[in-house]
């Protein structure tokens, strides 16, 4: 299969209502498509990326920079025939968190092209992976006060979901308030996990604990800022109380795992397509894992639209030893996407495979032109 174009769209998703954490008011979200025509316009792949600065250092703005630098490489595949050309072509770009969103959006572009053209799903070019038939997504409700947390866990109850992920801020009263919120309507029947989005310094997480503890709360993801030399400190005085301590931002490599397991610095991991650079890297990050016995999740970034919430859904459906998954939100949270098919999850977060070729999902052109907003794609030609 000759690849004749790749284009690069920059769009922006409406939420459905606010959705905030201690870095962003959040009521939408800028993320990049790839588009890859090949074979004489006859096969169509597309790919997604959500760039954040916060995370990866990446933009929107960045992204054609980063695909401008991947599609010029030596072993980037204009033919393509396998999907083990891909899996070379990543291994062989830089490694570096910072054009990971720009560089997953490509390989996704290019398997689902690929699958497409053989007419298999895209799960099916990882075969020496585990798989799973059904994966139970959780929920995630925003940074808010009582009442949106109340309304959120009803209708989250209702679903049958009892794994909820809360988003955190700073301020211990208000972090309070969040955990009564949730109490008022689940009681104890709920398995909760907490984000701080790195807001929080080794004193105020430490005045947490407390807190945490009453609320039996399991997991804290990137309480710290990626840099901060506290974390190991803050690890073991989080594990003494049987809190795990899960890298986020802090982790987007494979160096950045194997920092993670020298400094001891984090009790699991948060794998998310966009920051860790696609597929294939990620199973690769994920493999090293297995290997040092540290648990992970597979998640996602909000504001992913149906192309990284299919891809997404193959991640975790290769990955059934997962202690969690997050993703599939897309009803839930977007006012416009870019798939004619809903990727959501089911009752009680219930998924399963996607039918159809490549990722399992069409793409709506009007609303990729709409979403868009009139910026013209870049372009990359066939050397």
């Amino acid at each position: 299969m000759k690849i004749e174009k790749i284009s690069v769209y920059t769009v922006s998703l409406p939420f459905a209502f606010d959705f905030s954490h201690a870095q962003r008011k959040r009521t939408s979200a800028r993320n990049v498509v790839v588009k890859v025509a090949a074979a004489g316009g006859a096969v169509f792949g597309f790919g997604e990326g959500a760039p954040r600065s916060y995370v990866t250092g990446e933009t929107t703005s960045s992204a054609a920079a980063h695909i401008a630098d991947a599609v010029a490489h030596p072993t980037f595949c204009w033919d393509l025939s396998a999907p083990d050309q891909i899996r070379q072509w990543t291994a062989a770009v830089d490694s570096h968190r910072f054009g990971n969103a720009a560089r997953c959006a490509l390989e996704l572009a290019l398997i689902d092209a690929l699958a497409r053209l053989l007419d298999r799903p895209a799960i099916d070019f990882f075969p020496d992976e585990v798989r799973a038939q059904t994966i139970f997504y959780g929920a995630a409700l925003p940074l808010a006060g009582a009442a949106v947390i109340q309304a959120g866990c009803r209708i989250i109850r209702q679903l049958g979901i009892h794994r909820i992920k809360l988003k955190f801020s700073a301020d211990l009263d208000q972090n309070q308030e969040i955990l009564e919120a949730v109490e008022t309507v689940f009681g104890t029947d709920c398995e909760i996990k907490v984000d701080v989005n790195f807001a929080w310094d080794l004193a105020t997480a430490l005045a947490h604990i407390p807190l945490l503890h009453r609320h039996r709360v399991r997991v804290i993801e990137q309480p710290l800022s990626r840099q901060d030399p506290d974390r190991t400190t803050l690890s073991a005085a989080m594990g003494a109380e049987g809190i795990v301590l899960m890298a986020d931002e802090s982790a987007c490599t494979l160096s950045d795992l194997k920092r993670i397991q020298r400094e001891n610095s984090f009790g699991m991991v948060n794998m998310r397509l966009s920051k860790c650079g696609g597929l294939f890297r990620s199973l690769e990050m994920i493999r090293y894992l297995r290997r040092t016995g540290m648990p992970f999740q597979i998640a996602c970034h909000l504001g992913e639209s149906g192309i990284l919430s299919a891809a997404g859904r193959i991640l975790g459906l290769l990955c059934p030893d997962a202690a969690y998954w997050d993703g599939s939100y897309d009803a839930f949270l977007l006012k416009t996407n870019l798939t004619t098919e809903d990727v959501t999850f089911g009752p009680g977060g219930k998924a399963g495979p996607l039918p159809g070729p490549g990722l399992g999902v069409e793409i709506d052109g009007s609303a990729l032109e709409k979403l868009s907003e009139g910026r013209k794609p870049a372009v990359f030609k066939r050397p």
